[in-house]
């Protein structure tokens, strides 16, 4: 990528902002382009002033701001979306705007304008819907998701792969496991944290608490990101993202009370929907198999819940709520 122009859209959120740090460190052009609903100029305050890096307020859903954002960019990050999978249920109209219609906008500005030669996506383990392999491997059908965040992030999937073959430039997409870390701002690690700075003496639960699922830190999710990067082969190339265990909801909800150093706490569960889950959609057990990045040279430092440790760590030093 040295020499390259590389747009991260997305890239003052969670997950953006550490793709910025890391590509920013290496003196490469970058262009961030962020509504900042979810996102927050904070995370990128360091680089603002940088001169390989400028910064657009924009929307994707503006298609005049996402043509002149790709223009002369050779390689596309596309990370912005609306991340609340429970939100999907209330309003689905908001999955299907912010990254279904945003991902359109962009490939076809992609198609029309831009010079991109690479095309990265960053998708989730929701599109497998509930899984009957587990760990569950990227080749892995039918592929059915039960949320709408999860079809349409499959749907984006569908576009981009379509595009690819159809407009000639490469295609990477990651479907991530539950990453935590600094400057996330949703999510059940966060949520346990801020419910327990309101009420140390109880902790609601949504569902049964055996919903079992993988987390993933977010220093391990940028190496893996960039090993798929360098790595990648095909037209189109799909890599998991994720730690090589799981852990149950009821025992994160103790990892974040013993590292908050509560004694005592009443944790009550909702006992949820549908079997136990925490909402319309949750996917009881996930925990996807990741041998096609290892063989790229990848490997997970931190387990899931080592990666949660650090994650509340990282919440619980800061004096003020996650940015």
């Amino acid at each position: 990528m040295k020499g390259n122009r590389v747009l991260v859209t997305g890239g003052a959120g969670f997950i953006g902002s550490h793709l910025v740090d890391e590509l920013a460190s290496r003196m490469l052009n970058i262009s961030v382009l962020d509504n900042l609903s979810s996102g927050s100029l904070t995370n990128i305050s360091q680089w603002l002033r940088d001169t390989n890096l400028s910064f657009k307020h924009a929307d994707l859903l503006n298609i005049e701001d996402v043509a002149k954002a790709v223009e002369g960019c050779d390689t596309i990050i596309h990370l912005a979306a609306n991340p609340e999978v429970k939100i999907s249920t209330a309003n689905p109209e908001v999955h299907y705007r912010q990254n279904i219609q945003a991902t359109f906008n962009l490939l076809e500005a992609v198609r029309r304008i831009g010079s991109a030669e690479v095309f990265l996506f960053t998708s989730s383990s929701t599109v497998y819907g509930e899984a009957s392999k587990i760990p569950t491997p990227e080749d892995y059908t039918p592929m059915k998701p039960i949320s709408v965040y999860g079809s349409s992030k499959l749907s984006c999937e569908a576009l981009i792969t379509g595009y690819a073959h159809a407009y000639g430039f490469r295609a990477i997409i990651y479907r991530l496991a539950n990453i935590v870390g600094s400057r996330n701002t949703h999510g059940v690690v966060n949520d346990f944290v801020q419910k327990l700075r309101r009420n140390p003496g109880e902790l609601e639960v949504l569902g049964n608490g055996t919903q079992t699922k993988s987390y993933l830190f977010i220093n391990d999710c940028i190496r893996a990101i960039e090993t798929g990067l360098k790595r990648a082969k095909s037209r189109v190339e799909i890599f998991n993202i994720g730690s090589d265990d799981q852990i149950d909801v009821k025992s994160l909800a103790n990892i974040v009370i013993g590292e908050m150093g509560l004694k005592n706490v009443k944790v009550t569960f909702t006992g949820g929907v549908n079997g136990g889950r925490g909402w319309p959609g949750d996917v009881k057990n996930m925990l996807l198999e990741t041998s096609k990045l290892k063989l790229e040279g990848w490997r997970p430092r931190y387990n899931s819940e080592e990666s949660v440790r650090l994650a509340v760590k990282d919440i619980l030093s800061k004096n003020r709520e996650p940015c």
